[in-house]
């Protein structure tokens, strides 16, 4: 049965200090943005959107078949907030929370996203995040109101600052240090493949 969430996929970015698609990188033979995708869609959202944006055409692809909605972030460049900004004018019709999901934490799993769904439904607010070094950010459960914000991000900020305004008690936190750990350059993709997190690539 659907769940009365949505789910978002960021997978825009242009992994400049990577130098290569870090949504494309694969755990398993399975690329990150489809495992990402994947895990999301495991949950039973009402709608799974996959934000776009740098090597899309290939991104599109990587999660053809899992049912999800392509949303194509033409600003992408500007950084995550752009990517916020566009999941958010696609889902002005939706009434429920919302999960947000990174596609470059390779430690995801869906019993995070489980946990924080839980998480969210048990608080007033319906709010969850995830604590990174004591302040919450994503994987996050939203509620409706994250989408007013969205609309005054710039550049690279996400939903911790506005997550961090609220109430300690508003929040459900997650405390799991394996998604502390994700993929921007050459050393975080040597250590995920010694954990054997991704698979071995040529650096």
């Amino acid at each position: 049965m659907s769940g009365t969430h949505a789910a978002v996929v960021l997978a825009a970015g242009g992994s400049r200090r990577l130098g290569r698609a870090k949504q494309l990188l694969t755990r398993g033979g399975e690329t990150l943005a489809h495992r990402a995708a994947r895990l999301c869609a495991e949950t039973s959202p009402r709608r799974l959107l996959v934000v776009v944006g740098a090597y899309r055409e290939d991104v599109a692809q990587a999660v053809a078949g899992i049912g999800c909605e392509l949303v194509v972030n033409d600003e992408w460049e500007r950084g995550l907030g752009s990517s916020l900004r566009t999941a958010a004018a696609a889902l002005v019709a939706h009434e429920g929370p919302t999960l947000i999901v990174a596609c470059d934490q390779p430690a995801l799993e869906s019993a995070h996203l489980r946990r924080l769904l839980d998480g969210a439904a048990a608080t007033g607010l319906g709010c969850a995040a995830t604590l990174h070094d004591g302040a919450p950010g994503i994987p996050a459960v939203l509620p409706p109101s994250w989408r007013e914000h969205a609309g005054q991000l710039q550049g690279d900020q996400g939903m911790g600052r506005k997550l961090r305004e609220l109430r300690a008690d508003a929040v459900w936190t997650l405390d799991a240090p394996e998604l502390g750990f994700d993929i921007d350059n050459d050393a975080d993709l040597r250590v995920a493949i010694e954990r054997g997190l991704l698979d071995d690539v040529s650096l």
